[in-house]
């Protein structure tokens, strides 16, 4: 068996189509299919059902998609750390961070860290904290900001500050001169939310459904600001993270506390466990850890 061999397999698997795959890894169509008997050969087992008219994965294939993606991570940790050895740099990394995250604590850290350690390389990549998690997984990125509870299992956590979502109504809102509201007081109201994917929409729909309601989303988007300005001009009510209120513009909204259940936003840097980490990646970690001690 050969490491090649995986990654057609693989990458068949994500095309779900043998023509597909093969002008992705530059491969004729013939050779790719003798490739992947092959392996089926020497696994004894049918990876693809080639019965219908969509090529699907088998039961079989599935088990082994698993063993199969675990394998290619552990040759490319394994890669990396040849690579930091042979050009003897401090290493790189990629950092996934979910863009409402950014915004409130980031830039600044950023900066810091760079002017501190020139020579690590940071590769920032911006998806919603869910994606995020994938991404993770599949190798994609080193480590990456998570909205907590994060699982375990796949996952070594590292929590850096504690926060709550708070409502935002229009200024012209019935609820508008209040300081706290129930949730279950908001099974009527129209809600503005970030984009499926993202972390934030989880939370706010498990209070809702905690409270008693399916909420009524009627506008998802991946940025708070756009979130705020559609409350503000009484579309709907956002929930938010504290942080992002000191450089808005409060002016057409009201900003008020959740209760039973509150929504909280708390934050941790997460790795997936045993995975290779370049000197760089540690040195932000412990970097990130200990401005948010010190400052936060």
């Amino acid at each position: 068996m050969e490491i090649k061999q995986l990654r057609y397999f693989l990458e068949v698997y994500r095309e779900e189509s043998f023509s597909k795959a093969s002008e992705k890894m530059h491969i004729s169509q013939p050779a790719l299919s003798k490739v992947i008997h092959q392996l089926e050969e020497e696994l004894g087992i049918r990876l693809f059902d080639r019965s219908t008219r969509h090529l699907k994965i088998s039961e079989e294939g599935e088990m082994m998609r698993v063993h199969a993606q675990k394998v290619l991570r552990d040759v490319e940790d394994l890669e990396k750390a040849a690579d930091e050895i042979r050009l003897r740099k401090k290493g790189s990394f990629k950092f996934g961070l979910p863009p409402v995250i950014g915004s409130s604590f980031f830039p600044n850290i950023i900066a810091s860290f760079r002017k501190q350690y020139p020579e690590a390389d940071m590769h920032i990549v911006e998806e919603g904290a869910k994606i995020m998690e994938q991404s993770l997984l599949e190798g994609k990125i080193d480590v990456g900001v998570a909205i907590l509870p994060v699982d375990h299992e796949p996952f070594e956590i590292r929590p850096i500050i504690e926060r709550e979502l708070l409502l935002v109504v229009s200024a012209e809102h019935p609820l508008a001169n209040r300081d706290t509201v129930k949730m279950k007081e908001l099974h009527d109201e129209n809600f503005l939310m970030f984009r499926q994917g993202f972390s934030l929409y989880d939370r706010v729909r498990e209070a809702c459904i905690q409270a008693g309601f399916e909420p009524n989303v009627v506008n998802e988007s991946t940025q708070w600001d756009f979130l705020l300005k559609m409350a503000g001009e009484n579309m709907g009510i956002a929930f938010l993270p504290e942080t992002v209120f000191e450089k808005a513009d409060l002016s057409k909204v009201s900003i008020l506390s959740i209760t039973e259940p509150s929504i909280h936003w708390n934050l941790a840097l997460i790795w997936r466990k045993q995975s290779y980490q370049s000197h760089a990646a540690k040195e932000w970690v412990d970097f990130v850890e200990r401005t948010f001690e010190e400052k936060y």
